[in-house]
């Protein structure tokens, strides 16, 4: 496969193959060794290392460091208070919807503050400075901001999470930055650690829950079926995430020869991985291009797979367990405003699949 730099790498699109690179250590994925497929990037040049705190671009042993330390905030009880919260912002936000009903950008007004306001309680932000922290979180994502307010709130955000980092070694409260305190990360390690938790956690969750309510609402037998019966909603969520694949593209770089299927990747060679092929690869999934609700997802490839699978896997499973049903409880006329058509989706240069607006509407009581 030909890159937009003039680079000449691979394309895997089966579910054995991207399973087995994810998989091997072989493969890195070092921001500063990798050629990006999507266009935009080649005018940059060489990528820089990745910023400290970001796990993405880096490889054991410093990889292994930051996840060795994170893995164990993610816990049973710290979930099951996050599930709690979850329901009560998700009611909250559709009071709000109904109040000011009946049309909405389902985006704007749900998809993006339930997560937003999920993400400050877990890193432990004030109440009082939540709104000014998730309107910086949600212009970083905006894909139609203004290049220079996204680079803006991008710094206003690093700027208020070191200080935050300051507050928490200074009085702890119960969250993973007042947690992580207690490790060996310097100051700017856990302000780091912290930007890149909210990155990794706010745009993919709320463009999950905003596509993924587009793909109901275009195939209602399958709402139906979540509608009408509370117990599907774990698989619903694992085939939303099958079907939709919104973090598309995953990239790394051979640092010896590697054989992968009886072809000869060279050491330096960039292999890109495309989710969405592998997680509708008929060979793993009969049927692919159906959405079923009812199917045993398990095994797909949207959280990624062996060492940098996605560690917030299982509060992103919490938000979208509690926000589909609790939409769909609390507007059971929900419907699209207008044709499918016609609403926005994202860029397909973007790293992350979605919509921008989802102009819906409902029956006021």
């Amino acid at each position: 496969m030909a890159y937009p730099d003039g680079h000449v790498g691979w394309l895997v699109t089966g579910h054995a193959q991207a399973r087995a690179v994810l998989a091997d250590p072989r493969f890195s994925s070092r921001y500063e060794l990798l050629h990006f497929p999507l266009p935009g990037f080649e005018e940059l040049g060489a990528l820089p290392p990745a910023p400290v705190g970001d796990m993405s671009g880096v490889d054991a042993p410093e990889h292994t460091r930051y996840r060795r330390l994170l893995a164990g905030k993610f816990t049973v009880r710290r979930m099951r208070l996050l599930t709690e919260r979850t329901e009560r912002i998700a009611a909250d936000h559709l009071d709000a919807l109904r109040r000011g009903g009946p049309t909405a950008d389902l985006v704007r007004d749900y998809a993006q503050p339930v997560p937003a306001v999920v993400i400050c309680e877990l890193l432990g932000v004030p109440y009082a400075d939540r709104d000014s922290f998730a309107g910086h979180a949600v212009t970083v994502t905006d894909v139609e901001a203004p290049l220079a307010d996204r680079g803006a709130a991008y710094t206003a955000l690093q700027e208020y999470v070191a200080g935050l980092v300051r507050t928490k070694r200074a009085a702890p409260t119960d969250d993973v930055l007042s947690d992580l305190t207690g490790t060996d990360l310097t100051d700017e390690e856990l302000a780091g650690v912290g930007t890149f938790l909210l990155g990794a956690g706010l745009d993919t969750t709320a463009n999950m829950i905003a596509l993924g309510t587009f793909a109901l609402l275009r195939h209602p037998d399958q709402l139906d079926v979540l509608r009408t019966d509370p117990s599907s909603v774990d698989s619903a969520v694992e085939e939303l995430m099958r079907y939709l694949s919104i973090p598309h593209t995953g990239v790394r770089s051979a640092l010896v020869d590697v054989e992968l299927d009886g072809r000869l990747i060279a050491a330096g060679e960039t292999v890109t991985l495309s989710l969405q092929a592998a997680n509708r690869d008929p060979l793993r999934f009969p049927d692919p291009d159906a959405l079923d609700l009812r199917r045993n997802a398990a095994g797909h490839l949207s959280f990624g797979h062996g060492a940098h699978q996605c560690l917030g896997q299982q509060l992103a499973r919490v938000e979208m367990r509690v926000a589909f049903p609790a939409l769909l409880r609390g507007l059971p006329s929900l419907r699209l405003a207008v044709p499918a058509e016609d609403v926005p989706l994202r860029p397909d240069h973007q790293g992350i699949h979605g919509v921008r607006r989802l102009p819906v509407s409902w029956d006021e009581p």
